[in-house]
Order: C-alpha cells, then sequence, then structure tokens
C-alpha cells in the first residue's frame, strides 16, 4: 500500500492541510484506491489530526456521520493506518522543502 498526499490548494475550509489516499500495490485490492481522509492542523501548532472517509446521514434534522472504515477487533489499527498518514505527510512535506 502507498499513501499518497494531495496538498491542499488554501481554497475550502481553513486548517485542511491536504487529503490523503491508499492506493493498494497487491492482493485483492491492488489497482484500487481509498480515498476520503484528510490532515488537518491540530489545536497546537506540533499536533496533526487525520479524518478518516465517513458518509453523513440525518436523523430527526440532526447531522451525524457513519465512519466507513472501522477497526475489526483491535481498535489500535486506527492510531496505526492514523500515523502512517502523518508519517506519510511528513515525508511530503520534508521533499516539499528539499527541492
Amino acid at each position: 500500500m502507498i499513501v499518497s498526499i494531495i496538498p491542499h490548494d488554501g481554497g475550502g475550509p481553513q486548517g485542511k492541510l491536504a487529503d490523503a489516499e491508499l492506493h493498494f500495490t497487491e492482493g485483492p485490492l491492488e489497482g484500487l484506491k481509498l480515498i476520503g481522509f484528510t490532515v488537518w492542523e491540530g489545536r497546537t501548532p506540533s499536533k496533526l489530526n487525520v479524518t478518516f472517509p465517513a458518509r453523513q446521514y440525518s436523523v430527526n434534522g440532526e447531522r451525524r456521520s457513519f465512519a466507513l472504515l472501522r477497526a475489526l477487533s483491535e481498535p489500535s489499527a486506527i492510531e496505526r493506518l492514523r500515523q502512517v498518514i502523518l508519517d506519510a505527510y511528513a515525508e511530503h512535506q520534508r521533499m516539499a522543502v528539499a527541492s
């Protein structure tokens, strides 16, 4: 799997830094990508946040969201993926500064 980082162009929501996609390179998902991940500024400058793909819906006029990617049994799996995306973003930033 490769994490592809697409920098935010400045328009749209404040605090959005980049979108991220998971590109699958082998196995049954080879040739597919999963989109909908976003890297955001955190409350403190050194802390970043990642949101995962979700579907919004309404119940009695109240907006809610349904996570499209969830852990089967080990909640730490979500945190591992969050860290993989943050590491890819940090590498993308290092490469942008170096060029």
